[in-house]
């Protein structure tokens, strides 16, 4: 369910036109700014090679008056663009512009995209880099994180804070952590794909991290601190109590809402007593929150998400296999152990190309 505008969206929409002709035309091509220390120009080339008798190179070439800004570089932005669109080994683009704005320090990027198949349209997309170089954004898609590693702060806060149950590996090199609401609908309808994550990938630690949204579900709350003791007794007992509570989500009412809860309490085997207790402390609040903080000091906004090693994925509306690509390649960029890459999603060439998609 959404709170706001996701920040983190991984398949979030990024101001792409698509474009008939491969020439640039009027419209994506920068305007003339202030002036600063030119960037070098990129390489006139993409992420992966291009067979010239398969396709002609379908971008306008690389004008370097349109490189005006000192930084990012053309490397940086190469770098950001392979961390959020490598898994596709199909797509293809090429920076066109890294250009100064009247705005101190804040440069603006256009990058061509498409794909190796032959008829393949070329789409454009802009977005603005802050002057710390830690962030993009576009429009009304809000903000993401920007740099040659983008994912790598969220990944370790993740790594250090995201305090609950898991099931699957105790190693923490690949990190699945579900941001949920126990009374979401739609965070109910993506247990089966967590399911199926926690059977195609063994080799990752699969976190359930509590993220109530108490405006819009008045008893997520309190499940999510029913949760958090289940867990501090018996780590695998919240998963059966989590499921139940899934099941019943429509008992989650005044009337009815404390005994669902202790209900999948002792479904999973505890004492529901025992558990109304601890959920009902000072101590058990904190947490609580603490899980909130955590979820919004990396990004997280709307339930269902995914972290993949700090990589947001909204967990609705994504093929499966696009999602298994997704990590799989975000699992060889982070050097784990035994990772191998998965062929590229079926579905790919057929959708039109976003900067998180």
């Amino acid at each position: 369910m959404k709170r706001a505008l996701i920040l983190s969206a991984a398949i979030a929409s990024f101001g792409v036109t698509t474009i008939a002709s491969a020439q640039a035309p009027a419209t994506a091509q920068p305007a003339p700014a202030q002036q600063q220390t030119p960037a070098p120009a990129p390489k006139p080339l993409q992420l992966q090679t291009l067979d010239s008798s398969s396709r002609p190179d379908p971008f306008p070439p690389v004008n370097p008056k349109y490189f005006t800004a000192a930084t990012p570089t053309p490397d940086t932005v190469n770098a950001f663009l392979k961390s959020l669109w490598g898994y596709d080994p199909n797509r293809i683009w090429r920076v066109e512009a890294i250009q100064a704005t009247q705005a101190p320090g804040v440069a603006k990027i256009v990058v061509y995209v498409s794909d190796k198949g032959p008829n393949a349209k070329v789409a454009a997309t802009a977005f603005f880099v802050t002057p710390d170089g830690k962030h993009a954004i576009a429009g009304n898609d809000g903000v993401i994180p920007f740099g040659a590693t983008p994912f790598a702060e969220a990944r370790k806060a993740l790594q250090e804070r995201a305090d609950g149950a898991y099931r699957g590996s105790a190693s923490k090199d690949l990190m699945l952590v579900e941001f949920a609401d126990l009374q979401c609908p739609r965070c109910k309808e993506a247990q089966p794909t967590m399911d199926r994550l926690a059977q195609d990938f063994p080799n990752a630690r699969i976190v359930f991290q509590n993220f109530p949204i108490a405006e819009l579900h008045p008893y997520a709350f309190k499940a999510a601190a029913y949760g958090y003791c289940v867990t501090k007794q018996k780590n695998d007992a919240f998963f059966v109590y989590a499921n139940d509570v899934f099941d019943k989500q429509t008992a989650l009412a005044p009337d009815t809402g404390d005994q669902t809860l202790n209900n999948a309490v002792t479904k999973a085997g505890l004492d529901p007593a025992a558990i109304s207790a601890c959920a009902a402390t000072e101590e058990t609040k904190k947490a609580v929150e603490g899980s909130i903080k955590l979820s919004q000091d990396v990004g997280v906004e709307q339930t269902p998400l995914l972290s993949v090693n700090g990589h947001l994925i909204p967990l609705n509306g994504v093929p499966y296999e696009t999602l298994k690509s997704v990590i799989s390649y975000q699992a060889v960029q982070d050097g784990v152990p035994g990772a191998t890459p998965s062929p590229a999603p079926a579905s790919s060439s057929r959708t039109p190309p976003s900067l998180n998609k």
